[in-house]
């Protein structure tokens, strides 16, 4: 579902957030590492993005990301470059909120695995009631029907089969002419 979830919309950071997570279960580290860049990359250079528009009550921010980065790097034994994208991290977190980093570092010092962040379980994309009314289709052109005729003093106005055509029923009346 993730797949194509960010096969229709490529710029969807959050749905390459949870497929990474997801790759992480599944123990696909590689996969996994590549979708939290493309999350981070879709972030572009903003510290966070509300979803909240969109029907999902989640705000994904950067420090989750470059986190759950640096949980896969170390599944990938990148101790070093999980040092590097932690201490990255700290810098896209909030002010004096840098507690759960920190204690990430020392983990990563002493060669321990990560637990990455994910969007909360049970929250799910749920589009506002007036937009999926719009989805159906309208006729915002109406039934359509011929306005005019190449026929001078043809008064139909619709479709019909060929008519059989009368003599001097084709030329221009008089009051046309004039």
């Amino acid at each position: 579902s993730f797949d194509k979830t960010v096969t229709k919309d490529n710029s969807l950071a959050v749905g390459f957030f949870q497929r990474g997570f997801v790759h992480l279960q599944l123990e696909m580290y590689e996969e996994a590492l590549s979708d939290y860049h493309m999350a981070f990359s879709h972030l572009r250079k903003n510290p966070f993005i509300d979803y909240k528009q969109l029907g999902l009550r989640h705000i994904l921010y950067a420090w989750e990301v470059l986190y759950s980065t640096a949980a896969a790097q170390c599944r990938l034994q990148q101790w070093q470059e999980a040092r590097v994208t932690l201490d990255k991290a700290v810098v896209w977190r909030p002010e004096g909120r840098t507690a759960i980093l920190d204690l990430a570092l020392e983990r990563v010092q002493d060669h321990l695995f990560l637990e990455p962040m994910q969007v909360p379980l049970g929250e799910f994309f749920r589009p506002r009631k007036k937009e999926v009314e719009q989805l159906d289709s309208k006729d915002f052109l109406g039934k359509p029907k011929v306005i005019s005729s190449i026929i001078p003093n043809d008064e139909y106005i619709g479709f019909e089969p060929l008519r059989p055509q009368k003599q001097g029923f084709y030329e221009p009346s008089a009051d046309a002419l004039r």
